[in-house]
């Protein structure tokens, strides 16, 4: 049965877990190496790893694009401007095609029913790079980070300010598998989905929405924010003017334990969800958590591979 990788929910938090695990130790292992060459068993060798991209990128795309050369495979990255997908050829017939022709398709896009189509019609596992729904991915290198840190899931208070976009759907999905609970400020009208604050809050996990952000960041272990305005958004200036107060500052920090981590997946607009002092400061472990996507993808695609 072919694995694909288009929620967190698709491997569950065993598997979570495990990959987990197999990052920080393949990660330990490569230490001392120029970023280009091979881990020593390289275990897809010879595979080849077909890139979409149909939104921007730069994590996703060198993560992935290192993460395979270093598992000893290869990839192909494409854009829909460059492909026959951005000239009118379905999604199932991509996928066909492109499972005849690599080992697994990654793709950045807009619409996840685009990706649900587009797995439903592969026979390659098919990885979820973004939708505008979820970003499991991103979460996978999250999660990675808080351990590498010290911070153990279960039980863990994560607080989110800003927007509740598709990283946010991500994170409460991966409380409901990993136990830990996610108190949410936002301004109305910007909240996440509900479907998966309802699955998450099924399993145990505590998912709360504040519309004061000092409820939200009080006493939290993690501090989590994403940009404002994700791509292609349109009322930016209503939509900055209500995301104002949510802004992560040192007076917000402060509320937060204190030894809170500061996460944020990147880009970062500073002065809008993030002050300097803050993701800039001694509490942020961004930069961590962005080199971790490296490590987050091999493990995903070894996962989808059967090979965790």
């Amino acid at each position: 049965m072919t694995r694909h990788f288009l929620n967190l929910a698709d491997a569950g938090g065993d598997a979570i877990a495990a990959m987990i695990a197999d990052a920080i130790d393949r990660k330990a292992v490569r230490e001392s190496f120029p970023k280009g060459k091979q881990d020593p068993d390289a275990p897809l060798e010879d595979h080849i790893l077909a890139m979409i991209f149909e939104k921007s990128s730069t994590r996703t795309r060198v993560s992935f694009d290192v993460g395979i050369r270093q598992l000893g495979g290869s990839s192909i990255v494409m854009d829909s401007g460059s492909m026959q997908l951005g000239r009118g050829e379905t999604v199932a017939d991509t996928a066909k095609v492109l499972s005849r022709m690599c080992d697994a398709i990654m793709i950045r896009t807009d619409d996840h029913d685009k990706i649900i189509e587009l797995a439903e019609n592969a026979t390659v596992p098919v990885i979820n790079g973004l939708t505008d729904l979820s970003h499991p991915c991103q979460i996978i290198a999250d999660l990675l980070t808080l351990v590498e840190h010290g911070k153990a899931l279960p039980g863990l208070e994560i607080a989110w300010l800003g927007d509740g976009n598709n990283v946010l759907n991500s994170i409460v999905e991966a409380a409901g598998l990993m136990k830990f609970n996610v108190r949410i400020g936002c301004p109305q009208g910007y909240d996440p989905d509900q479907t998966f604050i309802d699955a998450a809050q099924a399993v145990g996990a505590n998912i709360s929405v504040h519309r004061d952000e000092n409820e939200a960041v009080a006493g939290a272990d993690v501090v989590v924010t994403d940009t404002w305005v994700s791509m292609g958004q349109e009322h930016v200036h209503n939509k900055l003017a209500a995301m104002m107060p949510y802004q992560v500052n040192d007076a917000m920090m402060e509320q937060a334990k204190d030894d809170a981590l500061f996460l944020h997946c990147l880009p970062a607009h500073r002065g809008e969800e993030v002050m300097p002092s803050v993701i800039d400061g001694p509490q942020s472990v961004v930069w961590d958590e962005a080199e971790n996507r490296i490590h987050a993808q091999k493990s995903i695609m070894r996962w989808c591979f059967g090979q965790i």
